[in-house]
């Protein structure tokens, strides 16, 4: 993969008042009869009806990679609008279009640029005369990326959490408190509408304008950094919106064949990314290296890898996260956010549900999500048969490797551990539903049963893997979620953060902070060994899950018990010493080796025991 000529792409103001516009559009020639003209106009006037866009023809030229290619020179200081009251020239976002003269098929306007780094309302693109790049405060040269295995993710939705990235920013003090060290941002790209998911992108190289500007995001980074959290963006490389230019205009085109769109892998979404198009991979390449630069991100969420997944030596995912691994250890090796001991510290996370063991054990990615312990928990929660046994063995990451080693070098490897993502109802649903009878779609999980979240919470933050909180699940957010439709995706569902403050919401908060500061004080819960007391009559038959994360420092006992009755259970350590109980500090005791004690679990909870 290579990365494009990012610098004659876009618009780029060259001199004070002079904006330079390059655009790749292959097979798109003057020679054909093709015109190409880019309709400007100032933000502040683009709803006015007497102030039309003005019109600007692009030449022709020929990029020895690419093919056709289109550019010109705006310059401000002497292209002057003559129409009355026009703001046109003056500094401020200018939003703008391209348009096409076909010989074939006539004037195909609404063009979206590719390559914009701004977005305004809808279809349009955007640039800021007279930008100021942003100041990055002096702590974001000392950043450092926390190492994979000590990561405590919080998935969010910017528009759902905080509205926009300034609420976010004002949000980030609580997350810190909270005890998490990294995010991982739902699509923050252009789409078309105001209420969207974010999954449908027509712009990949800037924030899309319903949350803010390109500064708020790198402030949001930088206010992160400044917290101790990292950032992870989701990204989605494997299809396109609609109206994304190279799918749109070549359909409008009547061509037989894209330069960049066609079938690849599962495409799952219609008519995907083809990366046999080298214009396609080096595309997508050179968005990662351009939020890794602009944004100081710490990695990526690759949404959907089926789509562009051919295989560990193929030309899509693998070739992919390569590519932006050896970038990362070359041209930013100098950062500290990345520079380790143990390799280059980015995070790629696949979100690859049909082979997620495989994903770790084939490719650069470091992490990935995987639904099996979302799904057994919630068949143990609806009381199926060997469920706990289930669970048990996917809190334990059974299957997946804990390292790899490719071209000589050794990476870390874990699976994202979560029963609640974006995807998917609130766990607490799967206790019963509060129906709304005029409309199923405001259905709610019925907080009376917060208790019954209690051992869910503890197993997975105890967990072998990386943890991952959904927001809001900290404090017993509710929601239903239809499996599809769109009511799925373009309902906004603000969180109730006066649920935080309710006796639900203290409980549940005060638990998961209890519990994200004894992952991150004990090593044997970020780095231990797993060992899964599968034992039907002693445990398993009674509701219970017992298991043990050990290094040769330290062992800790984790036990819950799934049941609305205490339990008491015989259990053997097989560690000689002292045992603290780490959620309330009780029934500590001594053990001899071999020693056989008699454990309370508490219904509905749990327990921690800890070597000292």
């Amino acid at each position: 993969m290579k990365s494009l000529p990012l610098a004659r792409l876009g618009p780029h103001e060259s001199a004070p008042g002079v904006v330079d516009f390059g655009l790749l559009l292959p097979w798109v020639s003057a020679s054909a009869g093709n015109r190409l003209f880019i309709k400007l106009i100032h933000e502040r006037d683009q709803f006015i009806q007497a102030i039309q866009p003005m019109a600007i023809e692009l030449r022709h030229g020929v990029d020895a990679e690419y093919g056709d290619a289109w550019s010109v020179t705006v310059d401000f200081n002497i292209v002057r609008d003559a129409q009355p009251g026009s703001h046109f020239g003056s500094p401020g976002r200018h939003v703008y279009r391209y348009e096409l003269h076909n010989p074939n098929v006539g004037i195909l306007d609404w063009i979206i640029d590719p390559f914009a780094r701004e977005y305004a309302v809808g279809k349009l693109s955007a640039f800021t005369l007279g930008y100021s790049p942003y100041a990055w405060s002096p702590g974001e040269a000392d950043w450092e990326t926390p190492a994979l295995h000590d990561l405590i993710l919080y998935e969010l939705n910017l528009a759902e959490f905080g509205a926009d990235l300034q609420g976010a920013i004002d949000r980030l003090d609580y997350l810190a408190d909270l005890g998490v060290n990294a995010l991982s941002v739902m699509p923050v790209s252009n789409v078309a509408l105001e209420v969207d998911w974010g999954y449908l992108p027509l712009g990949y190289f800037g924030v899309d304008e319903r949350f803010g500007r390109r500064a708020d995001f790198q402030h949001f980074v930088d206010a992160a950094h400044q917290r101790g959290l990292a950032v992870v963006v989701d990204v989605v490389y494997g299809h396109t919106a609609d109206d994304f230019p190279y799918h749109d205009l070549y359909r409008r085109l009547q061509y037989h064949e894209n330069p960049f769109m066609g079938p690849f892998a599962k495409d799952y979404f219609g008519v995907g990314t083809d990366f046999r198009r080298s214009l396609t991979r080096d595309f997508f390449f050179s968005v990662n290296q351009h939020w890794l630069e602009t944004y100081h991100i710490d990695g990526f969420r690759y949404d959907c890898v089926p789509n562009y997944w051919d295989g560990a030596m193929g030309d899509g995912y693998a070739s992919l996260v390569f590519h932006t691994y050896e970038y990362v250890k070359g041209a930013l090796a100098r950062l500290s956010r990345f520079d380790a001991p143990e390799g280059p510290r980015l995070i790629q996370i696949a979100e690859q549900l049909e082979a997620p063991e495989q994903i770790l054990e084939q490719s650069y990615s470091n992490a990935t999500w995987q639904n099996a312990t979302f799904g057994a928990a919630g068949a143990c929660a609806r009381g199926a048969a060997g469920a706990i046994e289930h669970l048990g063995l996917r809190l334990g990451a059974v299957g997946y490797i804990g390292q790899a080693s490719h071209n000589g070098e050794v990476l870390g490897k874990a699976p994202l551990q979560y029963i609640e993502n974006h995807d998917h109802s609130r766990f607490l649903c799967e206790f019963g539903l509060r129906q709304r009878d005029w409309n199923p779609l405001f259905a709610e999980g019925e907080r009376a049963h917060w208790y019954r979240l209690q051992p869910y919470l503890i197993a997975l933050l105890a967990a072998k893997g990386i943890p991952m909180l959904w927001q809001g699940q900290e404090f017993g957010e509710n929601y239903f979620l239809p499996e599809d439709g769109l009511g799925r995706v373009l309902l906004l569902r603000p969180l109730r953060w006066d649920y935080f403050y309710d006796p639900v919401g203290k409980s549940l908060v005060g638990l998961t902070r209890k519990l994200v500061n004894l992952r991150k004080s004990c090593e044997e819960l970020r780095r231990g060994s797993h060992y899964f007391h599968n034992d039907y009559e002693r445990y398993l038959s009674r509701g219970l899950l017992l298991f043990e994360r050990t290094t040769d420092a330290a062992t800790s006992l984790i036990a819950v018990n799934f049941t609305h009755a205490d339990q008491s259970v015989p259990f053997n350590f097989g560690r000689a010493g002292g045992y603290n109980e780490q959620l309330h500090g009780q029934d500590n005791f001594v053990s001899a080796p071999g020693q056989e004690h008699w454990l309370t679990i508490p219904s509905n909870y749990g327990r921690i025991w800890r070597s000292v």
